[in-house]
């Protein structure tokens, strides 16, 4: 009781010595305080605040989409003593996830990653203003991890594109995204500053992380499950990069994210919206990949491990045990740096190529074609292909690194020649989606569209490799 009248006596008068009010109970603290505050801002103050950064959040932000993807997944459950009665051994659930994209034209053309939108059956977009519209897929690369999306109306707003090539490490750049959306109010876009922490990075496939990532953008700009598919923009406020994937220990930021160069985007976009799909550049070689990345300062190159006869690099003089040095002015340390440089050809483009051979340093021309026909068959012998599901008894009797997988156990001759898979290969990846068993194989396989592009990444002799098909 003495604490509570010496309270009720003391508060107004050291609120009234304060300049606060006279009592609290009336509302004129807040009142006052506002006065206060209005009175000491003064117009420049107030335009210091308005950053480079603040700017551009507001030119690319109304640009920026929230996605819900509804999808189905097939699952298969152990038998036990009350799954007859509960759950069938085989069903299916609906599975929702969230993801980013933003607007690329303002007919409603919308870029995110394949990786948001795989196996999508529904695609709800929230707009900033929290408007929401049903989305239609357009197409899909996995192997850039790129989609696109359409929405319904014209006139909606885009953003300024700029260039990934001129990007000076340190220099300031924003993530926008839609991280856990889900658990938020409304779309309106996350905010997030960092600086370019460097260019050009190759991230190697592991059993964890099966895709593999070219030639991309590092930033420190936080990035966190649901930012996949938000721009990254420059301080200039022009979208350089597409975020895509981060290396976190817990699931959320630690200050390495990736980001896919806008030229790529725009390219990989473009295909889609013409073709349905994209069309990739065939060399006609394959090189050493990754068992040979630690000798590559010794070698001084990437080795070239096969040349397909009559193939584009057959015809420009190249032949298996060349050492590839150079191409199109970037040099190649190892197989991803080859990689990266193909990813980005479309067919009829041509690659200047420095390498050395049984004469020495030489340098040639060659012309990118269409994959050759053989692959439109090779996931039609499949048929013979027997998968082993990977468990803790069979990774330790061969001595594998992955702890999950699909195990070839035994493949025909033609499976084998026309797919580059050999028996004791283990299937880790098909596109971005990670294999645990071998009966995730097939259903895959069941849902691909015509002519659609895949890639298998499997491990041999602990080494993640890949080889690109297409279903017919």
């Amino acid at each position: 009781m003495l604490i509570s009248r010496f309270l009720r006596r003391t508060v107004p008068v050291v609120l009234g010595l304060l300049g606060c009010g006279r009592d609290p109970r009336t509302g004129d603290l807040v009142r006052d305080m506002q006065a206060q505050r209005g009175a000491s801002l003064s117009p420049a103050l107030d335009v210091s605040r308005r950053t480079a950064l603040v700017e551009a959040a507001a030119r690319v932000g109304p640009s920026v989409v929230s996605l819900h993807v509804a999808s189905r997944r097939r699952i298969t459950s152990a038998p036990g003593p009350f799954d007859f009665f509960f759950v069938p051994r085989q069903s299916e659930q609906v599975v929702e996830s969230y993801g980013t994209g933003f607007l690329i034209r303002s007919d409603g053309i919308i870029v995110t990653n394949q990786h948001v939108v795989a196996g999508a059956e529904t695609i709800t977009v929230s707009l900033p203003d929290n408007t929401e519209v049903e989305g239609t897929l357009l197409g899909e690369d996995p192997t850039t991890d790129l989609a696109v999306v359409r929405i319904p109306g014209r006139g909606h707003p885009v953003p300024s594109f700029g260039s990934s090539k001129d990007l000076m490490i340190g220099e300031w750049v924003i993530a926008l995204g839609n991280p856990y959306t889900y658990l938020l109010g409304n779309a309106e876009p996350t905010v997030t500053a960092g600086v370019v922490s460097a260019t050009g990075r190759n991230i190697l496939p592991s059993g964890d992380q099966p895709g593999m990532y070219l030639d991309m953008i590092q930033t420190d700009a936080a990035i966190n499950p649901g930012n996949s598919g938000g721009p990254l923009a420059n301080a200039n406020g022009e979208v350089v990069g597409l975020a895509s994937s981060i290396f976190t220990s817990g699931g959320g930021s630690i200050g390495l994210g990736f980001a896919i160069p806008v030229e790529r985007v725009l390219r990989v976009a473009d295909d889609i919206i013409r073709d349905g799909a994209v069309r990739r550049a065939w060399t006609g070689l394959e090189v050493a990949g990754a068992s040979a990345m630690r000798d590559w300062k010794s070698r001084g190159g990437v080795a070239v491990t096969r040349v397909a006869p009559g193939g584009p690099a057959a015809r420009a003089g190249l032949s298996e045990g060349a050492v590839l040095v150079e191409a199109n002015g970037r040099a190649l340390r190892n197989y991803l740096d080859w990689e990266a440089v193909k990813l980005d050809l479309r067919v009829g483009d041509t690659i200047a190529l420095r390498f050395r051979g049984a004469l020495g340093p030489r340098s040639t021309r060659i012309r990118t074609g269409d994959l050759p026909t053989v692959t439109a068959e090779k996931v039609s012998l499949l048929r013979g292909l027997e998968l082993v599901t990977v468990t803790p008894a069979v990774q330790a009797e061969r001595g594998l690194r992955s702890s999950r997988g699909a195990l070839v156990f035994r493949l025909p001759r033609e499976v084998a020649d026309a797919t580059g898979l050999r028996e004791g290969d283990v299937i880790v990846a098909v596109n971005r989606t990670t294999i645990s068993s071998a009966a995730q194989v097939g259903p895959i396989f069941e849902s691909m569209r015509r002519r659609q592009l895949f890639r298998i990444t499997f491990e041999r002799d602990g080494q993640f490799l890949f080889t690109d098909l297409e279903f017919r």
